[in-house]
C-alpha cells in the first residue's frame, strides 16, 4: 500500500475535516438504524396483517365482533388490525338507539384518526433518512471546500507548486466527498424504497376502511352474512 493510506489521510486532515468526517459517520450510523427499524417494523405490519386476516375471516363472516377486536390486540403491529379494531370499538360503543346514519359518521371519523396515526407511526425516521439522503453531499462538499482551501494555503507557506506540497490537502478533500456521496446514494435507496411500502399501507388502509363502512352498513340492515370480511388481503 502507498504512503497515502487511510490512515495517514485521517492523521494528515484538519479539525475541521476530522469534523466533517465525524459527522457523516454519525449520519451513516442514523441512516442504517433508521432503515433497519422501518424494513423490520414494515416486515411486522404485513406479517401480522395477515394472520389478522386469516384469524378473523370467520368471525366476520358470522358477525362476531368482539372476537375481530381481541384478534387485533394480539396483532397490535398490523396496520389492518389497528384501524378494523378502532372502527369496531367506536361502531359497538354507540348508544343504543343513535340514528344510523350518525354511528356510521362516527365510524368513519375513527377510521381516519386509527389510519393518521397508524401511517405517523410507520413513517417515523423516513424525514430524517430523508434529510440525510439530502445533505451528506453538501456536507462532503463542505470538507472538499476545506480541503482545497488547506492546499492552496500549503503552496502559500511553501512558496512552491510541487504535487507533493498538496497532495494531503487534495487527498482529504476528495476523500470527504467519497464519503458524503457513500452515506447519501444507500439513504436514497433506501428512502424511496420504504416510502413506496408506505404507499402502498396508505391504498390498504383507504381500502379496508371502506370495506369496513360497507360491512357495517349491511349489519345494520341484518344483511352482515353475505358480506366478504371487511379487510384485503396484504
Amino acid at each position: 500500500m502507498g504512503d497515502w493510506n487511510l490512515l495517514e489521510l485521517w492523521r494528515s486532515m484538519g479539525t475541521l475535516c476530522h469534523g466533517v468526517v465525524i459527522v457523516l459517520a454519525i449520519m451513516f450510523v442514523r441512516s442504517v438504524g433508521v432503515s433497519a427499524s422501518r424494513a423490520l417494523r414494515y416486515r411486522l405490519a404485513r406479517e401480522q396483517s395477515k394472520a389478522y386476516i386469516v384469524e378473523t375471516v370467520e368471525s366476520f363472516r358470522d358477525g362476531k365482533l368482539d372476537q375481530a377486536i381481541v384478534a387485533a390486540e394480539g396483532n397490535k403491529r398490523s396496520h389492518i388490525a389497528s384501524i378494523v379494531a378502532a372502527g369496531l370499538l367506536d361502531f359497538q360503543a354507540a348508544p343504543h338507539g343513535m340514528p344510523e346514519q350518525q354511528v356510521i359518521e362516527g365510524v368513519e371519523r375513527s377510521l381516519e384518526r386509527s389510519s393518521a396515526e397508524t401511517t405517523e407511526e410507520l413513517k417515523r425516521g423516513l424525514s430524517g433518512l430523508a434529510t440525510i439522503a439530502a445533505t451528506a453531499p453538501f456536507v462532503g462538499l463542505f470538507g472538499t471546500v476545506i480541503g482545497i482551501l488547506n492546499a492552496f494555503r500549503s503552496i502559500d507557506i511553501a512558496h512552491a507548486t510541487a504535487i507533493k506540497v498538496i497532495a494531503g490537502s487534495i487527498s482529504e478533500a476528495l476523500l470527504t466527498t467519497a464519503i458524503g456521496l457513500s452515506v447519501a446514494v444507500p439513504a436514497v435507496w433506501c428512502y424511496n424504497l420504504l416510502t413506496s411500502q408506505m404507499d402502498a399501507f396508505g391504498v390498504e388502509m383507504q381500502n379496508c376502511s371502506l370495506e369496513l363502512v360497507t360491512y357495517l352498513r349491511a349489519r345494520q340492515v341484518g344483511l352482515h352474512k353475505d358480506m366478504r370480511a371487511p379487510i384485503i388481503s396484504a
